[in-house]
C-alpha cells in the first residue's frame, strides 16, 4: 500500500481530508506555501510532515504576510501562489492580500480553516463567514463541509483561478472535513464548470468595433496598468501611442509606459505624451484628463 506524500500510485486511497488537500496541491504542481498555523488548520499542519519533501512551507509572522507573499510569488513566478490560514481573525487577516490580488488580477488560492460543520452559523469559537466576507473580493469561493468535496473543488479553484482573467479564489475547509476519511485518487481533465467558459482572445468583431472607436475618437485617452506589464506589451503600447492616427495627449510630464524598460523612458522628442498615473500624490493632471474625455 502507498505512504500519503506518494502521488505515483494512480489507484485510489484511503486519506484524511488534511492528506487530500496536500495530495491535491501536489497534483497542481504546488512547490511552495505561505501560510501560518491556528487551531482550525491544525490537522492541515499535522498531515503537512508527510509532504515536506514535495511542499515547502514559509512560515510567516501574520497571516496578511503570507497574502502578499503568495500575491508576489505568483506575480513573479508566473505561478499560482497559495497561502493558508486558520479560521476566524487568521481569515480575516488575509482580505487585503485577497483584495490586491483581485484588483491586481494575479492568481492566488487562499485556503482557510473553519469551524467543523455543526458548529457553522452557532457563532462558534473563532467562526466567521469568510466566505460572505471575500465574496466582493474573489473570482469564487468555497465552503467545503465534507471530505468528498475537497479534491475537486481545489482542481477547481486552480483551474479558476489561472484561466480567463486570473484572480483569486479562496477555499474555506471545516475542521471535521480535515480530519474525516475520504479516497484519494488523482485528477484528470480540466473541471466543467457551467457558465464559466473563459475566451482569452476577442473576436475579429471586437476588435473591429475597438478600432472604429478610436479611429473616431475626439480626445483618445489610454488607460493602461498591470495587464500591459503582465503580457509583456510594452513596446506595442509604446508604439500604439506613439502612432500619429492614434492622437497626442496632454500631459503635465513624460511618464515611463507600463511595461516599458526605464532605458525607454526618456523623452525623446515622440508626439507620445504620458500624463501619469490616475490619482497621483501631488499631481493632478491625469484625473483632468480622464474627466476631459467624458
Amino acid at each position: 500500500m502507498s505512504n500519503p506524500g506518494d502521488s505515483s500510485s494512480p489507484s485510489p486511497r484511503p486519506l484524511t481530508g488534511a492528506e487530500i488537500l496536500w495530495e491535491a496541491l501536489v497534483a497542481e504542481n504546488v512547490e511552495v506555501v505561505f501560510g501560518y498555523p491556528g487551531g482550525a488548520v491544525m490537522p492541515i499542519y499535522d498531515a503537512m510532515l508527510k509532504y515536506n519533501d514535495r511542499i515547502r512551507h514559509v512560515l510567516v509572522r501574520h497571516e496578511q504576510g503570507a497574502a502578499h507573499m503568495a500575491d508576489g510569488y505568483a506575480r513573479a513566478s508566473g505561478r499560482v501562489g497559495v497561502a493558508l490560514a486558520t479560521s476566524g481573525p487568521g481569515a480575516t487577516n488575509l482580505v487585503t492580500g485577497i483584495a490586491t490580488a483581485m484588483m491586481d488580477s494575479v492568481p492566488v488560492v487562499f485556503i482557510t480553516g473553519q469551524v467543523s460543520s455543526a458548529l457553522l452559523g452557532t457563532d462558534g469559537f473563532q467562526e466567521t463567514d469568510v466566505t460572505g466576507v471575500t465574496l466582493p473580493i474573489t473570482k469564487h469561493n468555497y465552503l467545503c463541509t465534507t471530505v468528498d468535496e475537497i479534491a475537486p473543488t481545489i482542481r477547481e479553484a486552480f483551474f479558476l483561478a489561472r484561466s480567463g482573467r486570473p484572480g483569486p479564489v479562496l477555499v474555506d475547509i471545516c475542521k471535521d472535513a480535515q480530519q474525516a476519511m475520504g479516497t484519494w485518487s488523482a485528477p484528470s481533465g480540466t473541471p466543467r464548470l457551467p457558465g464559466y467558459r473563459p475566451s482569452p482572445h476577442a473576436t475579429d468583431d471586437l476588435l473591429g468595433e475597438a478600432a472604429y472607436l478610436i479611429d473616431h475618437a475626439e480626445r483618445p485617452l489610454v488607460l493602461a496598468g498591470y495587464g500591459i506589464i503582465k503580457a509583456e506589451a510594452g513596446e506595442l503600447l509604446r508604439a500604439f501611442v506613439e502612432d500619429p492616427r492614434a492622437g497626442g495627449l496632454d500631459a503635465a510630464r513624460p511618464r515611463r509606459l507600463p511595461g516599458e524598460p526605464p532605458a525607454r523612458a526618456r523623452h525623446d522628442g515622440h508626439a507620445r505624451r504620458v500624463v501619469g498615473q490616475p490619482r497621483d500624490p501631488g499631481g493632478r493632471s491625469p484625473d483632468r484628463a480622464r474627466h476631459a474625455v467624458r
